[in-house]
């Protein structure tokens, strides 16, 4: 029913418009000159005006709707289940509400069936509901439009007034929601500190993290939340992944935008930017089944001990999954390099990979740590390749050649775990927080780098 309300509210919109604007035409006659706003004008501001009104209600009908029905059903519910747990009360209502779409319930039983009716009934009510208010209002934004079509209207003037705080309120959107997601960072990492007796040493500075394993009643054991093994293996295989991507990335980027030709560059380029739209599970599968048995095969070849997991294998495909990331930046900006700078070394008797190394590459310095950045960034945010070639297990060890893993994967395993969310959430949102606060101060020096020499070279 959203939906179809939704593309009803856009039609609407689209009727608004036309009739708003033949309007306009017509009042003006032959002398359009006499408007002051042209006649697309006054259709967008009835177009704008009926999709405000319409998919407002709409909204606000759809999320009053849920919560009164849901609160109808509940205190129902309680009136017939008054000693039960709460628990079991939702219960009730998620197995009447699966008899009412005709999906397969838990549990049957004379109160489901009747919460099941009554939730079939409310839902009618509610779509009835939905769908006179939001025609009406949307009709009635566009006959009140409509009647507003004069001459002297400034039809222009407002509806860029309205496009503007649209446009306001999508950008205080995505502020509220950056400030939302780090206050619920914040507030989950106290929690959890305050549950451990805040012992932020033990979590900074600790060696063994099991932090799930002493469970007992919401508490955890401060002696098993060191996350040290966690940071090293995220710091290992990025430091992996980075000595592969740099470098090709890099050198990849400077061939295809000084030495190579056209044809080679129109060709080459997509190719090689094939590798970022590839899922990171099949690099995963990549890195699980032939590059790991491959490293394995090597090292015991001359006498290594390789672990079947192990952080090499993950780096090395996670590099070549950044590879196109730094590539395609740092070409972009090495050629955005003034051609001048290049003459101006020429001139001067320098030759072309002098001229590469001592002009071209400090010119486009900010770009490429941006891009080196970017690509920290995803070696730091990946997972997928992680838990299918490095493994799973807390091991502290600079030895690229055994089994590590990283803060995002155990953010996984805690929340996709089994048990209790409001207990394994505080171990991950206080890993989240700390990799948000160490992403944070590499962009922080990023940025100052890129500063620092952007006044020297612009």
């Amino acid at each position: 029913m959203t939906a179809t309300m939704f593309i009803a509210v856009l039609g609407l919109a689209a009727v608004a418009f036309l009739l708003s604007r033949q309007r306009a035409y017509r009042i003006a006659g032959a002398n359009l000159s006499a408007l002051h706003s042209r006649p697309a004008y006054h259709g967008t501001y009835s177009l704008l005006w009926v999709l405000v009104v319409g998919w407002g209600l709409l909204l606000a009908l759809s999320v009053a709707s849920s919560v009164l029905i849901e609160a109808n059903l509940s205190a129902r519910i309680a009136e017939a289940l008054p000693d039960a747990p709460e628990i079991e009360r939702q219960l009730v209502l998620s197995d009447a509400v699966a008899i009412a779409e005709g999906a397969l319930p838990s549990k049957t039983g004379d109160l489901r069936a009747e919460i099941a009716a009554r939730h079939t009934s409310l839902q009618a009510w509610r779509n009835w509901a939905i769908v006179i208010l939001v025609s009406a209002g949307a009709l009635l934004a566009t006959a009140a439009t409509w009647s507003q079509v004069a001459l002297g209207w400034r039809a222009r003037n407002r509806a860029e007034k309205i496009i503007r705080l649209i446009l306001m309120s999508m950008a205080g959107i995505a502020i509220l929601t950056t400030i939302g997601i780090v206050l619920s960072l914040i507030f989950e990492t106290l929690n959890f500190f305050s549950n451990i007796g805040w012992r932020i040493d033990k979590f900074l500075f600790g060696t063994t993290w099991s932090p799930l394993s002493g469970v007992h009643e919401g508490k955890l054991d401060p002696d098993k939340v060191g996350a040290v093994p966690l940071f090293a293996g995220t710091l290992l295989i990025t430091l992996i992944a980075m000595l592969v991507a740099v470098p090709v990335g890099l050198f990849a980027a400077i061939y295809l935008s000084e030495f190579a030709s056209r044809n080679v560059r129109s060709t080459v380029k997509p190719l090689l930017e094939i590798l970022a739209g590839i899922p990171t599970v099949v690099y995963g599968f990549f890195a699980a089944i032939t590059v790991a048995p491959a490293i394995r095969g090597a090292g015991e070849a001359i006498g290594l001990s390789v672990a079947s997991e192990s952080a090499l294998a993950a780096g090395v495909v996670m590099g070549i999954m950044i590879i196109p990331f730094i590539s395609s930046l740092s070409d972009d900006v090495i050629n955005a390099v003034p051609q001048s700078l290049r003459d101006g070394s020429y001139g001067l008797g320098a030759n072309k990979s002098e001229t590469i190394r001592q002009v071209v590459l400090p010119a486009a310095l900010p770009g490429i740590v941006s891009a080196v950045l970017l690509g920290v960034s995803r070696a730091v945010g990946e997972t997928m390749i992680v838990v299918m070639a490095a493994g799973q297990g807390a091991n502290l060890t600079a030895n690229p050649l055994e089994a590590v893993t990283t803060v995002t994967v155990q953010i996984v395993m805690l929340i996709t775990g089994d048990t209790e969310a409001t207990t394994a959430a505080g171990p991950a949102f206080t890993l989240g927080f700390t990799l948000f606060c160490v992403t944070l101060a590499m962009n922080i020096i990023a940025l100052r780098i890129v500063r620092r020499y952007r006044e020297l070279y612009d």
